[in-house]
């Protein structure tokens, strides 16, 4: 069998499936944003991610520390979807021929300066020689209150469905930063046309994890009962949720939250903006379920919008369209393993 036959969690849930934990500390592993290790009165959620040149990134347009800020963040972003804090972050590097120590020095000052506004250590890692490339791993540590960690798999019928900011604008960026990299082909001295876009190549190149929605769910008292970040786009991150909660959901094609220039570059190129809104994946926006009598706090929560609601699970996921029709959501997202 083909690995892209499975993609990237249907590889996961077979090498995983059955996979015992033997030490009591490990109060959950594989299948959630983060592991969760039990240490005394606190849990520490531990979250590794991957990142290879020519699948996750392109330095023709993406700056060393740019890179550096965002390899940070989306493991900070992983420790957020469990209502966890990050402390510690290890960083382990394959650099090969061509890079110099400034390279390296400024991909670091981009970690540097993520762990500085975040508030996390960078406690340690490796470096090691690559043929393809440069390779960036990165685990990050954090903490939690046990009776505060949020999962996938707390969703329940009627809670409702909400989310933080706005999706699909870094997919755009990303068509954006690709359009003008094929425009640049052959031409010495190219300035890329990035006039009245500039949120969408920055949503794209330096994304930020949404600390401030995880303090203002607690000043309000919210602890949702599932959360994820969208890394893979919503469709994608819905389906995990309602899988791992055993439930269905409905949310709205209205009420899905699009930013005016995301509308602009998907009508530029002939893009459906629901689509990339649905499927795009990189935006690290917060995505979670609340019961419904938490609504009327979590309706005055600034830069949160309730998209949908969770069903039983007979009914399915899907998406109800501006016209009442219901289109069953399908996890389209980016699959690194095709």
């Amino acid at each position: 069998m083909e690995i892209s036959q499975l993609g990237e969690f249907g590889l996961i849930d077979r090498l995983t499936q059955g996979l015992p934990t033997v030490n009591p500390s490990t109060i959950r592993g594989v299948g959630d944003d983060c592991a969760v290790i039990r240490n005394h009165d606190t849990d520490m959620l531990v979250t590794t991610d991957l990142l290879l040149e020519g699948v996750h990134f392109d330095l023709t347009y993406v700056p060393l520390k740019h890179l550096g800020y965002k390899s940070a963040i989306v493991n900070f972003s992983d420790v957020y979807a469990m209502n966890g804090t990050p402390k510690q972050i290890t960083v382990s590097l394959g650099i090969s021929k061509r890079f110099t120590v400034e390279h390296i020095e400024e991909l670091y000052s981009g970690i540097r300066l993520a762990c500085e506004i975040y508030g996390v250590d960078l406690v340690g890692g490796d470096t090691t020689s690559s043929r393809q490339g440069l390779v960036i791993s990165i685990t990050c540590i954090g903490e939690a209150d046990p009776d505060k960690i949020v999962t996938r798999s707390g969703a329940k019928d009627t809670d409702l469905i909400c989310v933080s900011g706005d999706l699909g604008a870094a997919y755009m960026g990303l068509q954006l930063l690709e359009r003008e990299k094929v425009a640049s082909a052959g031409q010495k001295d190219f300035e890329p046309n990035f006039a009245g876009k500039e949120y969408l190549v920055e949503r794209q190149l330096k994304p930020e994890a949404r600390k401030d929605i995880v303090r203002e769910l607690a000043q309000s008292g919210i602890v949702p009962t599932a959360m994820m970040d969208v890394s893979d786009g919503l469709s994608s991150e819905l389906m995990h949720i309602c899988k791992d909660s055993g439930v269905g959901c409905r949310v709205f094609e209205e009420r899905i939250p699009i930013d005016y220039q995301t509308a602009i570059m998907a009508e530029e190129i002939d893009m459906n903006v629901i689509t990339a809104a649905l499927n795009g994946g990189e935006d690290y926006e917060l995505l979670f379920t609340v019961p419904l009598h938490s609504h009327d706090k979590v309706k005055d929560l600034p830069g949160v919008k309730v998209i949908g609601h969770i069903t039983k699970p007979e009914l399915g996921c899907a998406m109800v369209t501006r016209d009442g029709a219901e289109i069953p959501l399908q996890a389209q997202g980016w699959n690194p393993l095709k």
